[in-house]
């Protein structure tokens, strides 16, 4: 008589007396469960000693503390992030400086632009733009505008009329206002406009660009 072969795989499932944890862990939960199981199974010739189950109680309660204490640390974490992105969203309208003065100039460039901002409202002026060595290389007027951030191209030329070499370049600026008060700004100085959020990380909106908080040097109230 023939016999068919069969290959059948079986799937060990846990009884209902094991503890099950996908972690390999056991929680408070689960401990207690073994612990009070284990006091079931136990010889009742040969109890647990006073000392092992004073042990066993111990191991408990450390595993319930530790994970208080993950909770905690968690919730505070949480409370921590909240308070950084209400004072992130409070700096909307301050000053931030990127500390950044200078713009690069490079061979394939035919001219450069950047934007400033001006904190009162411009009389007269005039945009400087200095070499590395603190040079000024270039100078033009400013005429008379209303306050905020105006943009400018730069068409890399000296005040000789002479191409400028390949090089990193300061930007600032000098200006009176209409009440005969004198100012100064310079490049990477703006007010946050906005805030957007990408990834977890802040970005201000400073000008036309967006920038990460952690470009921003310092953030303070404007002092006209």
């Amino acid at each position: 008589m023939a016999i068919n072969s069969i290959n059948q795989t079986t799937k060990t499932t846990p009884s209902p007396d094991q503890v099950f944890n996908p972690k390999s862990q056991l929680d408070k939960d689960a401990f207690l469960k073994l612990f009070i199981k284990e006091l079931e199974m136990q010889d009742p010739t040969d109890p647990m000693d006073t000392d092992k189950m004073l042990e066993q109680t111990s191991s408990l309660t450390q595993l319930e503390m530790n994970q208080n204490m993950v909770k905690t640390l968690d919730k505070l974490a949480s409370q921590l992030n909240q308070s950084q992105t209400i004072d992130t969203i409070n700096a909307i309208g301050k000053m931030a400086d990127t500390g950044n003065r200078y713009i690069d100039v490079t061979d394939k460039d035919t001219s450069k632009s950047f934007e400033l901002y001006f904190g009162d409202n411009i009389k007269t002026g005039k945009i400087i733009i200095k070499d590395k060595n603190g040079n000024i290389i270039r100078e033009f007027p400013l005429q008379a505008h209303s306050k905020g951030i105006l943009s400018f191209e730069w068409d890399l030329k000296d005040n000789n009329g002479q191409r400028v070499k390949s090089d990193t370049y300061e930007v600032s600026a000098q200006y009176t206002s209409p009440d005969g008060s004198t100012h100064q700004t310079a490049l990477g100085a703006y007010p946050i406009e906005s805030i957007r959020f990408e990834n977890g990380e802040a970005y201000a909106k400073l000008g036309s660009n967006y920038v990460p908080f952690s470009k921003i040097k310092e953030i303070y109230e404007w002092q006209g």
